[in-house]
């Protein structure tokens, strides 16, 4: 758009300031926008401008340092470029700022500066307004044809194989003359003041002169590069574009051609048919190979400088990536897989059966689809160690996905690729990172997940957990169907109670109770007392820890489910008998100085030594660990009361309650005085527990006649002028659940009877308000609780009898239990001779 193709730029053009390059006529440049004035010629001018001169704008270089700029206008070079805006983008990261595409079309003058206020206004002179006859002259003379030599020189030098050194061979042909001083000059690397020097010549000669010298340090630069690459030139010429771009590191100057857009392409076009190679190797099925090649034609089209040629080309590598058809042999050895489960865990017989039934199904159908298994446990038994050792026995890779605290269902679909920074799923994640189609998954802490705005994450995995859907699972990010049919999941959770159903339907659960004290005891045997010795550098030759010492530890330091606290006790024991090591080599390996009270100086050191523990010093190996060893290093025991102690007063009970970190004993208390016969309840107590107590209080009012119950006055009716309290110790510890209904009875008949519970005695079950004993959970986890805390007898529901023989025989050997049906049963149970007392004398001894 020059004076000499008839289109005249207006005498009034708004001004942008750049500090990035020298934008010349018939160039392309593009400008990144992020100053005040800048954005509002911007957003006054081009955003709202509807003819094509108002994205005419004039574009001035500025020779000011960038750091230094301000508010005030700086001074304006006397010479710059009317250019029309063909792409305007905007962008708030990491700073507001716009990013234009601008063509120039003719050098200008400013003759006056109108405005600086919201953006800069000048009056402007154009430039390039040349004559025909006097142009041609001078293109036909001996500067002109000295120029054009030059320039084709230059063309010839480079690889005519590269598409854009052809396509700059035709343009030297088909343009006019007059353009190419400003077209090679944006092309060749030059610096900004050389370019500067190009715009500011007004006339074509003084072009031509200033232009011949750079084109012949450019010619004289690739001559020199040819010279050095000639013992190489046996490689593929569609790279000898590449050199050019290295050119502008040679000692001699900056010497080099600017790489374009459709250049850096060329570049990168190695990269991209070596993955489209990739592509067509890879075994995917059809829908994902049709849509990688659609792909793959696009990014072929697009420009790097897209955002979106990066999405593309990521999302293309991970396609290439993911184990379509790759998956490892599984080991189908019953015998071997049975003596390496039974090396890496002992007990778990449910787990390893079924394991084993797995491993023997798969000997006679080879396509059997992956159960989908979720184990149930208290903390520390082993459920995730044991998932590491399903994958160990059958040879296939083992990738765990903690899932507490998720709450964003993209964790588990992955992101739609329109968002950005997109990824793929944890799922989709995971085969990739252990390469094959047939991991064993280990979704850890199924039961924690959240739920927030960005979705219901348990809901996301009803698909990825259900064997008829999960060989079609489509992630966000990838659009096309996985196959996660052969994949093992095996999740774990402490609870179903917070699992939703519709997931937990899909799943097999299997309950994985916790250790009695014999399995404990061999459990720190074959696995924990090794490993403790092992990470703190001991040997069997420095320390021995005892069955009683266990025993002891067991009982009166830990009382959980699981083993981790025994563990970290196996820990402290082993810190403290190296330190006793350390101590002891470097007594013996380390003389005292010479002097006359040496010997006194070791002798108050042995002193001292044998003061801090009844421990033996380390020269007198082995140390053996007894109780008061113990005492001296995990303190006081813990756990050291007697339950005989708690049930030494009337209107005691013990029952037996389920959490998600194993069974536990629970004491219930009851207390009357005078009153207007109200129920107080204490112990941070749920709706259900205390529909429970009211439950009992009713049945025993309802019954008092029946079983001799009176209050303080000798009156049947319990409540007539007396205050029952109802405590459930360990208040900060929230409770719930019906189960303590028949505790609650058994305890408010001891404290209207004044007679004593059995002190050896638990019991758990739901109550009716006509006296009869339902069924409840928990049974297996709540008869380990009471056998680790020495209880003798325990009442279960009737129906719950069923659930005796998941309890372990040596377990239920130590154990009595009675089938109560009614509340009949259980009080003639709770007390010894019965409910009511069957003889005067056993009364008589109640009443005293």
């Amino acid at each position: 758009m020059s004076a000499k193709t008839g289109i005249r730029i207006p005498s009034r053009l708004p001004l942008l300031l750049t500090h990035e390059g020298v934008l010349l006529p018939g160039c392309t440049m593009r400008l990144s926008v992020d100053t005040c004035r800048n954005m509002q010629l911007v957003k006054g001018r081009l955003l709202r401008g509807t003819s094509l001169k108002s994205t005419i704008i004039g574009v001035i270089p500025n020779t000011r340092d960038p750091e230094h700029d301000t508010d005030e206008l700086p001074a304006l070079h006397r010479v710059g470029t009317a250019g029309i805006a063909v792409q305007v983008v905007g962008s708030n990261w990491p700073k507001p700022h716009y990013t234009l595409l601008i063509t120039g079309l003719c050098r200008f003058r400013t003759l006056q500066l109108l405005k600086d206020r919201p953006y800069a206004v000048g009056e402007v002179e154009q430039l390039d307004q040349l004559e025909q006859h006097a142009s041609q002259a001078l293109l036909e003379g001996e500067l002109g044809e000295q120029f054009y030599k030059h320039a084709v020189q230059l063309v010839d030098m480079l690889d005519m194989s590269v598409p854009v050194v052809a396509k700059l061979r035709r343009l030297l042909d088909s343009l006019p003359k007059e353009t190419l001083p400003d077209m090679l000059t944006s092309m060749i690397r030059t610096s900004n003041s050389e370019k500067l020097q190009i715009l500011d010549a007004v006339g074509l000669e003084e072009r031509f002169k200033k232009l011949i010298p750079l084109l012949t340090r450019q010619i004289e630069g690739l001559k020199l590069l040819q010279k050095t690459r000639k013992p190489r030139q046996d490689e593929d010429k569609t790279v000898a574009i590449r050199p050019i771009r290295k050119i502008g590191h040679f000692p001699g100057g900056q010497f080099s051609l600017d790489t374009t857009e459709e250049e850096e392409e060329e570049e990168d076009s190695d990269d991209i048919a070596l993955l489209e190679k990739k592509i067509r190797s890879t075994s995917m099925p059809e829908p994902a190979l049709k849509v990688c090649i659609k792909e793959i034609k696009r990014l072929k089209k697009m420009p790097q400088s897209m955002p979106e040629y990066a999405l593309t080309r990521n999302y293309l590598e991970l396609m290439v990536e993911l184990p379509w058809n790759k998956s490892t042999t599984d080991c189908l050895d019953i015998r071997a897989a049975r003596v390496l489960l039974d090396n890496d865990h002992y007990a778990m017989e449910k787990l390893k059966k079924r394991v084993l039934e797995y491993l023997a199904v798969r000997q006679l159908k080879n396509n059997l689809k992956g159960p989908i298994l979720c184990f149930v446990g208290p903390p520390g038994v082993g459920k995730t160690s044991v998932g590491r050792s399903i994958a160990k026995t059958m040879g296939r890779e083992f990738h765990r996905i903690a899932l507490g605290g998720v709450c964003d269902q993209s964790d588990i679909r992955g992101h739609r690729r329109t968002y950005v920074g997109s990824m793929p799923g944890r799922i989709i994640n995971g085969l990739k990172v252990v390469g094959v189609a047939n991991p064993v998954f280990l979704l850890d802490e199924v039961d924690k997940l959240g739920k927030s705005l960005q979705g219901d994450p348990a809901a996301a995995l009803l698909e990825v957990l259900d064997p008829e859907q999960n060989h079609g699972f489509t992630d966000h990010y990838l659009n096309v169907a996985f196959d996660l049919s052969q994949v093992l999941f095996i999740a774990t959770a402490n609870t179903t109670a917070t699992i939703p159903p519709a997931l937990l339907d899909r799943m097999e659960v299997l309950q994985v109770p916790g250790y009695t004290q014999e399995e404990k005891i061999e459990i720190a045997h074959r696995h924990l007392i090794p490993k403790q010795l092992e990470q703190h550098g001991l040997t069997p030759q420095q320390i021995q820890i005892p069955q009683e010492a266990i025993n002891d530890i067991i009982s009166r330091y830990t009382r959980e489910a699981g083993v981790r606290s025994l563990e970290r006790k196996f820990g402290a024991i082993c810190r403290a008998v190296a330190v006793k090591v350390a101590e002891g080599n470097k007594l013996t390996k380390t003389d005292p100085p010479p002097g006359p009270d040496s010997a006194g100086r070791r002798e108050k050191i042995l002193e001292s030594l044998s003061s801090t523990a009844d421990l033996a010093l380390p020269p007198e190996m082995p140390i053996v660990m007894d109780r008061h060893a113990l005492k001296d290093i995990l303190g006081p025991p813990i756990f050291e009361m007697q339950v005989s102690e708690r049930l030494s007063q009337p209107g005691v009970a013990i029952g037996l309650a389920w959490t998600p970190m194993g069974g536990e004993i629970m004491f219930v208390e009851a207390s009357r005085m005078e009153g207007e016969g109200q129920l107080t309840l204490t112990g941070q107590l749920g709706d259900v527990m205390k529909e429970s107590a009211h439950l009992a209080i009713s049945w025993l009012r309802s019954n008092a006649k029946t079983y001799h119950l009176t209050n303080a006055s000798g009156n049947f009716d319990l409540l007539d002028n007396t205050d029952i309290h109802l405590h459930f110790p360990a208040g900060a510890v929230t409770k719930d659940g019906p189960s303590a209904g028949v505790t609650i009875v058994t305890c408010l008949a001891s404290l209207f009877s004044g007679r004593l519970v059995r002190s050896d005695l638990a019991m758990t079950g739901e109550i009716t308000l006509r006296g009869l004993v339902l069924p409840v959970g928990g049974i297996k986890d709540k008869a380990l609780a009471a056998h680790r805390a020495g209880l003798k007898r325990i009442i279960i529901p009737k129906r719950n009898e069923k659930d005796l023989e998941e309890i372990p025989a040596t377990v239920r050997a130590d154990l009595d239990f009675v089938m109560a049906g009614c509340l009949d049963e259980v009080l003639n149970a709770a007390f010894d001779g019965g409910f009511p007392a069957t003889s005067r004398h056993d009364l008589l001894n109640s009443k005293l």
